[in-house]
């Protein structure tokens, strides 16, 4: 019978982290942002890495939280520990939305929330074209290098449609599933280790 330690410490495949890939935490990493995880990278370079967490809905609405942001039907996520007094989003509408930078083939970070909120009122933006974030996950240089070396994330890919489109109770799971093998066990374990 195999070691739990030998399963969570097994290595997929090369795939470097870098800007559009996607971290998926490890079943047991206990932070109370990061626990079952997926993080989208929006950057990683030598000066260090930032991104969102893609799977922790808010119960709040965007016009309650923002005095003066338009009604809006799309949900706001708790994008991770980092400002997490700011509002921050990514979109498929790439110019449309001046000053957004691209993250990958059909998804962009950010632009000017003017842009934004006056498209929202010409119902010119559905909510899956664009995700609302509190918060953003961000390491230092060097310190997502050294998570991966303990085997704290899998560095993954995935389609724009399927990080947004995808329930969110269901993504981490998902990710696991396309990955294969091994990965394949995570989700079973349980949440606590210890409470069994």
């Amino acid at each position: 019978m195999r070691k739990l330690e030998d399963i969570l410490s097994i290595k997929t495949n090369d795939i470097k982290p870098e800007k559009g890939k996607i971290l998926i935490s490890e079943p047991f990493l206990g932070d109370y942002y990061f626990k079952r995880a997926v993080v989208l990278l929006a950057d990683h370079n030598e000066e260090g890495s930032f991104g969102v967490i893609m799977n922790k809905p808010l119960t709040v609405k965007l016009n309650k939280l923002i005095t003066d942001f338009p009604h809006f039907e799309g949900e706001i996520f708790l994008g991770g520990p980092v400002e997490s007094e700011s509002l921050f989003f990514i979109h498929t509408l790439g110019d449309l939305i001046e000053g957004s930078m691209e993250i990958s083939k059909d998804l962009y970070w950010g632009g000017k929330m003017e842009v934004v909120k006056e498209m929202i009122l010409l119902k010119k933006i559905k909510p899956e074209n664009i995700r609302f974030y509190i918060g953003y996950s961000g390491w230092l240089p060097d310190q997502l290098d050294k998570e991966l070396k303990r085997n704290s994330w899998v560095v993954s890919r995935a389609k724009s449609e399927f990080l947004l489109n995808t329930k969110p109770e269901l993504l981490w799971k998902m990710c696991l599933e396309k990955l294969g093998g091994d990965y394949l066990l995570w989700p079973s374990f349980p949440n606590n280790p210890i409470s069994n």
